[in-house]
């Protein structure tokens, strides 16, 4: 039997490499159809979604890139913002300590020039006590007769 099929296959033509039969069209019919209903089936379905991802993708970027630039623009204008607060309240606490400085000069002025007045009335009544009370014990006979008489006593006794 298998002397049979050598013999068979002797007879038969050989084409060689480019053996172009019926098999052939066939063979490039059958590849087209396939190609054709993977496309359908899987290749457009799939394209579209990747499609769509990537569309997806580049939205979202582009939205966060807008985003960024936002806050970028809000961090700028708020540092701005608090820079000039920050020079305006200190301009305002050095304008504070400067009234504050003022005031208290003035009351110390005041309490300076007060204090004095006090003073020079206390000195002058007490200068005036004084004077009364000498003019007093000068005229008043009594204390010369007690300073005779300590003299007296001091002198007898020794």
């Amino acid at each position: 039997m298998n002397d049979q099929i050598f013999i068979a296959l002797a007879a038969e033509e050989k084409g060689g490499l480019f053996d172009f039969g019926a098999t052939l069209p066939l063979v490039a019919i059958e590849f087209l159809l396939l190609m054709f209903v993977l496309n359908l089936i899987l290749y457009n379905p799939l394209v579209t979604l990747i499609n769509q991802r990537n569309e997806y993708i580049l939205d979202n970027l582009s939205k966060a890139s807008e985003m960024l630039t936002t806050a970028n623009e809000l961090t700028t204008e708020y540092e701005t913002e608090l820079k000039a607060t920050k020079k305006q309240a200190q301009q305002e606490i050095v304008a504070s300590q400067k009234i504050q400085k003022q005031s208290f000069e003035i009351e110390l002025n005041l309490s300076q020039k007060y204090i004095d007045t006090l003073l020079e009335k206390i000195l002058g009544n007490f200068a005036k006590t004084k004077e009364t009370i000498f003019e007093k014990l000068e005229s008043d006979k009594v204390v010369d007769s007690l300073c005779d008489q300590m003299l007296g006593k001091l002198f007898a006794k020794s």
